[in-house]
């Protein structure tokens, strides 16, 4: 068994409207889904992704109005990565972030890549990475934006994993997950210890998890803008019975499995208290809707169908525009 890399993110969100317009109007990703937490149906949550829904591309949010801003800390995701093409691509978000006053800090080389850092409206820790195509593939770039398809975002690159003590969270990583360790470089904090990177499947920002070793923060206290879980993918059905067998078996408390009916997911926390998900590649978003019309309309899963009335009128009145 072997995981492809990842496969999606989940943030939360104190704003959907504002949340939709930045990923969709200034970023150019689309929206996939319009959905409920299947957990807490009063609330949203909103799949942006590339032009198909491709596994690896997908950035999700859960919408909780009133959400507090989120103190950073140790045992979170600190940052999410998006992939571009080129260095010529890193140029144009320079000019698009300045031009709609979107904070982002100068161009740095990270492992070898030409990265930048930015923020949405609530603090997003994001960024861009230079990806060179060698490692796992493209997405198909969201052509009905304003974003150049050459400079547009094509998936998730890796994901931070910042820690108090890194030991145990990288053990995980490689005796439990099979990534493999491919390298360190330097911290941005003088004095801390280099950034580990690990990776899985065919390699490439992708495929990596990064992992900041903090002994000097304190516990982070999640709110808007923090990341709620990272998923890893699962190729095939038949591996992902395999991994809630061998999960178990290492002495993980799992949730079991857990059909989403867009993909099926296993989630876990490792010893730092980070949530993990292992999530397969199918069926896909196209299951219930038309390629043509994706994120359109509110989808419910069949499980949730006979509850529509009930959901709907549990719901806040959502306006989303492009």
């Amino acid at each position: 068994m072997e995981l492809a890399g990842i496969h999606h993110v989940s943030a939360i969100t104190a704003n959907a409207e504002k949340n939709f317009d930045f990923f969709t109007r200034i970023m150019g990703m689309r929206l996939v889904k319009k959905s409920v937490n299947q957990d807490n149906t009063s609330s949203y949550h909103l799949f942006y992704a590339d032009a198909v829904g491709t596994p690896g591309t997908d950035m999700t949010y859960f919408d909780i109005p009133h959400a507090a801003k989120t103190v950073p800390g140790v045992s979170s995701i600190s940052n999410t990565a998006f992939r571009v093409k080129s260095e010529d691509a890193l140029a144009f978000w320079k000019e698009r972030f300045t031009e709609h006053n979107v904070y982002f800090e100068e161009v740095i080389e990270r492992f070898g890549r030409r990265t930048m850092y930015f923020e949405d409206f609530e603090g997003s820790r994001l960024m861009l990475v230079v990806d060179d195509g060698k490692g796992v593939p493209y997405g198909i770039p969201w052509t009905k934006s304003a974003v150049p398809e050459e400079f547009a975002v094509v998936g998730l690159g890796h994901v931070t994993l910042t820690v108090r003590k890194a030991e145990q969270t990288q053990l995980v990583l490689t005796e439990v997950l099979g990534f493999t360790k491919v390298g360190t470089y330097p911290s941005p904090i003088q004095g801390m210890p280099e950034i580990t990177v690990f990776s899985t499947g065919e390699g490439g920002p992708a495929s990596e998890v990064h992992i900041e070793e903090r002994p000097d923060l304190p516990m982070e206290r999640p709110g808007r803008g923090s990341v709620h879980h990272v998923a890893f993918r699962v190729k095939t059905f038949e591996d992902y019975d395999k991994w809630e067998e061998l999960l178990r078996s290492k002495g993980f408390m799992t949730s079991g499995k857990v059909d989403r009916y867009y993909f099926k997911s296993i989630y876990f926390r490792e010893p730092n208290g980070i949530l993990y998900e292992l999530a397969t590649d199918e069926p896909g978003f196209a299951t219930d809707e038309s390629m043509d019309t994706l994120g359109e309309t509110l989808a419910l899963p069949p499980f949730l169908e006979s509850r529509r009335e009930q959901i709907e009128a549990s719901l806040r009145p959502l306006s989303l525009k492009e």
